[in-house]
């Protein structure tokens, strides 16, 4: 990696790939290596218990560590603010970006046609790629000219928001996701808890059970049937199932859950 303040005038556009981690230790490397033709990688550590910090140091990251956890939006606006870039790749440590989707960014920052850029992610769930029940293509807003974007303040599900023109890059992210059974309970129960939090802010009131029972069953329908995941054999009916109780656990919450607890 080459440092920003390093380029000559006449060079492409520089590029700071941030992510925010918390106990990555194990994949944070493999994700780092897809990143080398980046100007810089800023980390943003949530007081890691392993070996994520030092690894992201061995590996010639920008690292910064927080003990505090503010939700995923301000969290990764502190890797946006502490980037030096002229643009920005937003990543997550199960993520990785092909040969082909890099000789697109760099094609996409050369051309200067748009302040940011969608980009598809190809999806792993319980180690198979996902095609269908919402999987993919999955687009994200993930780059973007620093000057011209944001992230909104939402604790989960946060968004990258961007001022100007917004394209579509062709090729796609690598996503491992969702490794284990273990990994899919406890991300579920993580996001309904964060979302349940969404919606009572937001409405300033509680869901009933059976509106519970109604989105969750809408949500299985909807991922399994009109959006095909039937297709992706036993791993799409998973993921239906998985996806649908965590809409029914998000709206119960709303009204079971202590407020300090969401």
């Amino acid at each position: 990696m080459r440092s920003v303040s390093s380029r000559s005038p006449n060079q492409l556009a520089s590029l700071s790939a941030i992510l925010i981690v918390k106990n990555e230790g194990s994949q944070i490397a493999e994700c780092v290596e897809t990143l080398r033709f980046c100007d810089e990688i800023v980390v943003v550590d949530n007081n890691s218990t392993d070996q994520t910090v030092e690894n992201a140091r061995k590996l010639g990251c920008k690292v910064i560590v927080t003990t505090d956890w503010p939700g995923f939006g301000l969290q990764k606006q502190r890797a946006l603010d502490n980037a030096s870039g002229e643009w920005i790749l937003s990543i997550d440590a199960d993520e990785r970006v092909t040969a082909e989707l890099q000789a697109e960014l760099i094609a996409a920052i050369s051309s200067n046609a748009h302040q940011g850029y969608k980009i598809k992610r190809k999806s792993q769930f319980l180690g198979k790629w996902m095609r269908f029940g919402g999987w993919y293509p999955d687009y994200v807003l993930r780059l973007a000219r620093r000057e011209s974007c944001r992230f909104d303040p939402t604790p989960v599900h946060e968004k990258l928001i961007v001022d100007g023109s917004i394209g579509t890059l062709k090729h796609h992210f690598l996503h491992y996701s969702y490794r284990s059974i273990s990994d899919v309970l406890s991300k579920q129960k993580r996001y309904a808890l964060a979302n349940a939090g969404k919606i009572r802010e937001k409405k300033g009131s509680r869901a009933s059970i059976l509106k519970a029972v109604l989105r969750s069953a809408w949500t299985f329908l909807r991922l399994y049937v009109i959006q095909l995941g039937l297709l992706d054999g036993r791993h799409g009916f998973i993921s239906a199932t998985f996806k649908s109780q965590e809409v029914f656990w998000k709206y119960v919450a709303t009204e079971f859950e202590p407020n300090d607890r969401l």
